[in-house]
């Protein structure tokens, strides 16, 4: 039997959605306010959902606290309070969409989770945006 249990987290960064390989109105064109050169911030939502089978001793799929510290330590401190594109290594040379950020917190937190456990991410840009990303 296996049951998905999720937890929910929040952060605040800034970005600025730009293609360094197009023209500054191409970029204005396709990315708009989000292109702005001075940033913008989101208070995203994060769900990050684990499933697996529950275990017979404790009755958990994944003990809450140890997925609470393992996204506190790989993803709030790294992308909490700051500027995406200038304060983080992932970001420099890719765009920090709502996409590819759920793809990189994806990647951050898979290989510290059981590999036989399905491990899935839900981004919250806004209440009406949000991208999922299962791997």
């Amino acid at each position: 039997m296996n049951v998905t249990v999720c937890r929910k987290e929040n952060f605040n960064a800034a970005h600025r959605l730009h293609n360094p390989h197009w023209t500054e109105e191409e970029n204005q064109r396709v990315f708009g306010l989000c292109n702005n050169p001075h940033y913008h911030g989101h208070n995203y939502d994060l769900v990050v959902k684990l499933t697996g089978p529950v275990d017979e001793e404790t009755g958990y799929v994944y003990d809450m606290k140890k997925l609470s510290l393992l996204i506190k330590a790989e993803i709030l401190d790294k992308f909490d309070h700051k500027n995406l594109n200038l304060d983080t290594e992932e970001f420099q040379q890719l765009n920090p969409t709502a996409e590819n950020i759920a793809v990189v917190i994806w990647q951050r937190l898979r290989p510290h989770l059981p590999e036989d456990f399905a491990l899935s991410v839900t981004l919250f840009e806004t209440e009406r945006n949000f991208v999922e990303y299962h791997g």
